[in-house]
């Protein structure tokens, strides 16, 4: 067949929307485990809390998961919600806070042990429902039926999955974005961008993802091009669920893999890894889908009208280079100091992840060893 789509989680995109989540969460009982990240606001955090006693539940909150987080803290919070006989589990925070609740939400009914999980055991279709409330840009694995998260033993990427129906709802505040003000809003962008563009030219690509991916990197070339003026909130939380989706029926790339590998050793280059990554896969998917490159390079803008669907898709580069430097992007990792030899292990693990065989050209370990060295 051509396609086959089935979409379970319900969706919830706007302002203030977070004040839906008592509605939703009455529908799993009465105690609700909420896994926390550090930079959500304490008041948001309480804000939830009575939202959720509006709707008599009560709430056990679990603090304490940053960027820097070992996965492991998932047997913390099971331990914490068994405790407290919860019945589903919210995320509130960013990336590394939505993985560590999906896992709890996996482990605690079954009692399946963080190791277990990693080392490929899967729930029996017992888990816990889980809320995904993000307070940055989703990750490209957040819709998928399966995603990665790094061994705290040797930090290396393992390939996780996630069963049917996990998600039973993903409320997507636009208010909770606060962090669009901040430094890192320029990196998040492109890492979107670059997040819908491996999705918009893997070989999985079909109409639907193309369609979805094709609004998403137009938003992202948006508030790309107006980033010194600001950026749209609204416009924002639209293109990151337009990307989620589109990754989760399409397919991830190596990009994906490899920004991941790389920011599982080194947290601190997290924000700058996939921008820096855009430019170097870039050029390979000129070669590998020249026409979808050279939509990707026309949504940017600023190149005139190309002779050829080639010189259309240069152009893409060239576009995304000139639009990182305006807004002071950072296009390698060098200033991080990060070692050739601690990451080209895992990202060769990254490289090995079943959907990287989803890709658009074959990646070799020397490819890898080249992408590596044009951003390190």
């Amino acid at each position: 067949m051509d396609i086959a789509f089935k979409f379970d989680p319900e969706i919830i995109i706007g302002a203030d929307t977070l004040a839906m989540a008592g509605t939703v969460c009455r529908r799993y009982g009465e105690r609700v485990m909420i896994a926390a990240d550090n930079n959500v606001e304490p008041q948001t955090v309480m804000r939830l809390k009575e939202i959720l006693m509006d709707s008599r539940i009560e709430a056990i909150v679990f603090e304490g998961i940053n960027e820097n987080s070992n996965v492991d803290l998932a047997e913390n919070i099971v331990d914490l919600g068994k405790a407290g006989h919860c019945n589903a589990i919210i995320g509130i925070g960013g990336q590394k806070a939505q993985v560590i609740a999906r896992m709890a939400a996996i482990m605690a009914p079954e009692k399946i042990g963080i190791f277990e999980l990693l080392e490929g055991r899967q729930c029996n279709g017992n888990f816990l429902p889980l809320i995904a409330i993000p307070t940055t840009s989703l990750d490209p694995f957040s819709l998928t039926e399966y995603f990665v998260a790094p061994d705290p033993r040797d930090k290396k990427l393992k390939y996780i999955h996630s069963p049917n129906n996990l998600y039973a709802a993903m409320i997507i505040d636009n208010t909770l974005l606060n962090f669009l003000s901040g430094p890192s809003a320029a990196a998040s962008l492109f890492e979107g961008f670059f997040m819908a563009t491996e999705a918009y030219c893997s070989a999985r690509a079909n109409f639907l993802s193309d369609a979805i991916l094709e609004r998403a990197l137009n938003f992202y070339a948006k508030l790309i091009k107006s980033g010194a003026g600001g950026i749209s909130a609204d416009t924002f939380a639209q293109a990151v669920f337009l990307a989620s989706l589109g990754n989760a029926i399409s397919s991830p790339g190596i990009g994906s893999a490899l920004s991941l590998a790389i920011s599982a050793r080194y947290p601190e280059a997290k924000q700058s890894c996939a921008a820096a990554l855009l430019p170097v896969i870039a050029k390979r998917l000129v070669n590998a889908r020249p026409e979808k490159m050279a939509r990707v390079a026309s949504f940017l803008g600023g190149a005139g009208k190309p002779a050829s669907v080639a010189d259309a898709a240069n152009t893409a580069i060239d576009n995304i280079q000139k639009a990182m430097t305006a807004l002071k992007v950072r296009s390698s990792l060098k200033e991080f100091n990060i070692s050739m030899d601690k990451v080209a292990a895992a990202a060769e693990t990254a490289r090995n992840l079943e959907f990287i065989a989803n890709s658009p050209w074959t990646v070799s370990g020397e490819d890898i060893f080249n992408i590596l060295q044009q951003i390190l």
